[in-house]
């Protein structure tokens, strides 16, 4: 799934052009609904780090939080809504 959504994400020019590819993997990471502890082993960082690119990213996106910018994320991405889908 989270090739999936890297794809996605990386095959449309939009407002993640400003996020560096690390902050798009840890996006994408986010995406998958991992934990920032989740987050630092998945991407062999220390969770220090991985607050330290959520920041980044969420000055970047100019959104508040993780919810905010994974929302964004999926919906710039063109990939489904969680309700949506399940609903198949």
């Amino acid at each position: 799934m989270d090739v999936t959504i890297k794809a996605a994400a990386s095959t449309r020019a939009s407002v993640f052009d400003v996020l560096s590819a690390r902050e798009m993997e840890v996006l994408s990471a986010t995406a998958l609904g991992l934990t920032n502890p989740q987050l630092a082993d998945r991407l062999g960082v220390s969770v220090h780090a991985v607050k330290f690119h959520l920041a980044s990213i969420y000055r970047k996106l100019a959104v508040a939080n993780r919810t905010e910018a994974v929302v964004l994320f999926v919906r710039e991405a063109g990939l489904p809504a969680p309700a949506e889908a399940g609903a198949d």
